[in-house]
């Protein structure tokens, strides 16, 4: 069993506080507000930021409205970035997950059969132990499965190295092992400022990293690797799950949608100020 390692830091550890913060990013109205039941439309994938609740969970919360309101899968396929950079560059896990709200378990089956196909990805626990990225995103699915919690099966994979074959590799075997799969993508955009490293200009912060990162969604959305990898190359650009964000785009070809919509989009630096600021994406394919 995966056990949390970020309750109580990026969102609450008691089941209630937990539930109740959930249902303000989607209440506030930086949120998209209260879901409505299950659609039998199919989703192929959201991309999710990974960051505090406090910051980026009125952009999950816009995310994960779709998957809310569209048909439950076999299994939610999440990819995430490792942080740490421990163990494997392209780890799987095969163990269960734990969160505040419960057990989550994972779709062993379906992590071997992506294993055979990519030698690569390797079943790596200890890639996963202390990295938040796939677990910031599992009360929130949770949260919107209430209504399925028996049947949740997921698949979490953390990538440590951009590798482009090896990205479209796995994003290719995503789709192609079975259809009846949602891919969630967990990564933020563009981050700035002296904190990260990152200052490729001084003035019109916000409006500059508004253009920046809406030049990067407009690639994905459009399902164009080659275009998305030209926008890293030129602004050098930190976006912390840019491999992840390469599979899944390939994987959500491979489950036949042709077009992303961007949802919701802010900063961490409207929240606060933009000396160091992080960008939030809440994206669907469908």
């Amino acid at each position: 069993m995966r056990k949390p390692v970020v309750d109580g830091i990026f969102y609450e550890k008691d089941f209630d506080r937990l539930n109740k913060q959930i249902e303000n990013c989607f209440m506030d109205k930086k949120g998209p507000g209260e879901f409505s039941e299950r659609k039998k439309e199919k989703i192929a994938g959201i991309i999710s930021p990974h960051a505090g609740y406090s910051f980026s969970g009125f952009c999950q919360a816009w995310a994960y409205k779709e998957i809310a309101e569209s048909k439950f899968p076999k299994r939610y396929v999440i990819i995430g970035i490792n942080h740490m950079n421990k163990g494997e560059n392209y780890s799987v896990s095969l163990e269960d997950f734990e969160t505040p709200f419960g057990k989550i378990k994972t779709d062993i089956g379906f992590g071997k059969e992506l294993m055979s196909k990519c030698k690569f990805l390797k079943n790596d626990e200890q890639a996963h132990v202390n990295e938040h990225s796939i677990e910031v995103q599992l009360p929130f699915l949770q949260y919107v499965s209430r209504d399925k919690l028996k049947d949740l099966r997921i698949v979490p994979i953390l990538i440590s190295e951009f590798d482009y074959e090896k990205c479209k590799k796995l994003g290719w075997a995503i789709g192609e092992i079975d259809e009846n799969t949602v891919v969630i993508v967990s990564s933020d955009f563009t981050h700035y400022g002296k904190h990260y490293g990152y200052i490729p200009f001084l003035d019109n912060v916000k409006k500059r990293m508004y253009e920046m990162d809406l030049d990067a969604i407009n690639a994905i959305t459009d399902l164009n690797s080659r275009k998305f990898l030209d926008h890293l190359e030129k602004t050098n650009a930190t976006i912390c799950g840019a491999g992840a964000i390469l599979a899944g785009i390939e994987a959500f070809k491979g489950l036949d949608c042709d077009k992303g919509n961007l949802l919701r989009y802010y900063t961490s630096g409207d929240l606060t100020n933009y000396d160091n600021a992080v960008g939030y994406a809440a994206i669907v394919f469908k």
